[in-house]
């Protein structure tokens, strides 16, 4: 057997590749190194601009020049950073380097010292993640997640009077519509959304334990608390004033948390669209040309929302894993972090590929309003808990003298199928007032839905 090609190991990079691909504008090796070189950059600039340690300010051009390392960023970058680290065996440095090869080419090699000036490596790396991870969420995530929400949010609305049987516990129970059960999905993720979108991404530049040492036996008189703050919230970024050599990772932990909650609720809709297909209220639509199984010719199977639940899954593991790891870190550093917060791209790549999933699935899928009818129609023992309750209310008003009426329709109705004319004689021969009797005897399964279809409306 001859050996293949060298191959990726994960199914993100290949498989499912096309899904996923806009996160490795900011979650992948390269995304990260062009985040640091914008740092860099960045800092560059703001020590020049303080006229620190004997540079002057930067023109225009000169600061667009500079600027241009991060925008221009790209496949010639990416292989020389890979040959600078193969001698480095740092990452970080690599990209110093390549930072100070640029000025000798832009002309600016008088300012070369400065380069990565009294930072540490994680001052560099704190920021470059803080950035692409908030890119990543703004950018890729949370527009896909978004329209996730409003697809369910198009079928609540849409489905809103379509009653369907309960089944608590999996059995039989009071109705609801299925609009009213997609808009709970609607609601929750809407909660987590806004929890996810007010989330902050924190930053210190503050060097090798957090005191800023280095920078103040440099120049004593600078305030660089405030020179920290500055550039550090000029990046888009909360500043965090206390810390270790690493920003202590608590933003962080506090995100992938909400992420993995939002994908244990997109798991759950995923379980229960997958039994409402496999009881048939929801009917799919057959895929031009697509195969449901390799012998049965008949299958159209709910892979869309098998596929889901299996990376949110997967998802939810590896971002739980970050959330609890990357919180500790053994007295001013230790190294944990650094290969863990690699595999913050493989968290998002499932959590999104389940979004990609879920999105298509909804949109493969069509309500069977005669099979929710049918299901209706066939348990009239529902009505029980209506009729106790409706007696148990004229017992109160003093317009009946039955009994514990609880008992009494567990008696007629418990483990027992019965059909509408069997309820309307035990209705009829109740005695309750007479306009009581009269709503008992109008309703049906159908219309024992409460107040599911205006309870949309809290979706608005």
């Amino acid at each position: 057997m001859s050996p293949l090609p060298p191959q990726v190991l994960s199914p993100l990079d290949g498989r499912y590749r096309a899904a996923v691909t806009e996160l490795g504008e900011y979650l992948s090796e390269a995304g990260l190194n062009r985040a640091r070189v914008q740092v860099e950059v960045e800092w560059l600039i703001t020590l020049t601009d303080r006229s620190l340690f004997g540079s002057a300010p930067l023109d225009t051009a000169q600061k667009a020049s500079l600027r241009a390392l991060v925008t221009t960023f790209g496949q010639a970058e990416i292989d020389e950073l890979a040959v600078l680290e193969a001698t480095t065996r740092h990452d970080v440095k690599a990209v110093e380097y390549l930072v100070r090869r640029r000025l000798n080419t832009l002309g600016l090699d008088h300012i070369a010292e400065l380069t990565h000036f009294a930072a540490t490596s994680e001052d560099i790396n704190n920021l470059s993640y803080a950035l692409t991870v908030s890119q990543a969420v703004r950018e890729v995530w949370l527009p896909k997640y978004r329209l996730v929400i409003e697809a369910l949010r198009s079928r609540a609305l849409e489905f809103r009077t379509d009653a369907m049987l309960a089944r608590t516990h999996g059995q039989p129970a009071t109705p609801t519509t299925m609009g009213k059960e997609l808009a709970v999905f609607v609601y929750r993720l809407e909660r987590i959304l806004k929890q996810v979108e007010a989330n902050e991404y924190l930053g210190k530049f503050s060097g090798a334990t957090g005191t800023f040492a280095a920078h103040v036996v440099a120049e004593p008189s600078v305030d660089w608390p405030a020179v920290s703050r500055e550039f550090v919230e000029g990046l888009g970024l909360g500043w965090n004033p206390l810390t270790t050599q690493i920003e202590s990772h608590d933003w962080q932990a506090e995100l992938y948390s909400k992420i993995s909650h939002s994908n244990r609720v997109l798991h759950n809709l995923a379980t229960d669209v997958w039994t409402y297909i496999s009881i048939g209220y929801f009917r799919q639509i057959p895929q031009v040309g697509a195969t449901g199984s390799s012998t049965m010719p008949h299958k159209i199977n709910p892979i869309r929302f098998e596929n889901a639940e299996a990376n949110l899954e997967l998802s939810s593991a590896i971002l739980d894993s970050l959330a609890a790891t990357l919180v500790t870190s053994r007295l001013q550093r230790d190294l944990t972090d650094s290969t863990t917060q690699r595999n913050i791209g493989v968290g998002f790549g499932h959590s999104l590929l389940a979004l990609d999933n879920l999105l298509r699935g909804m949109d493969e899928i069509d309500i069977d309003r005669a099979q929710l009818a049918s299901d209706l129609d066939s348990n009239w023992e529902i009505l029980g808990e209506a009729i106790q309750t409706v007696i148990r209310a004229e017992v109160s008003a003093g317009r009946s003298s039955i009994a514990d009426p609880y008992a009494l329709l567990k008696e007629l109705t418990r483990g027992k199928r019965i059909n509408r004319d069997d309820l309307v004689a035990f209705v009829s021969a109740l005695e309750i007032g007479d306009a009581a009797k009269a709503r008992l005897l109008e309703l049906t399964p159908s219309t024992y839905v409460g107040l599911a279809d205006p309870l949309v409306d809290y979706l608005a």
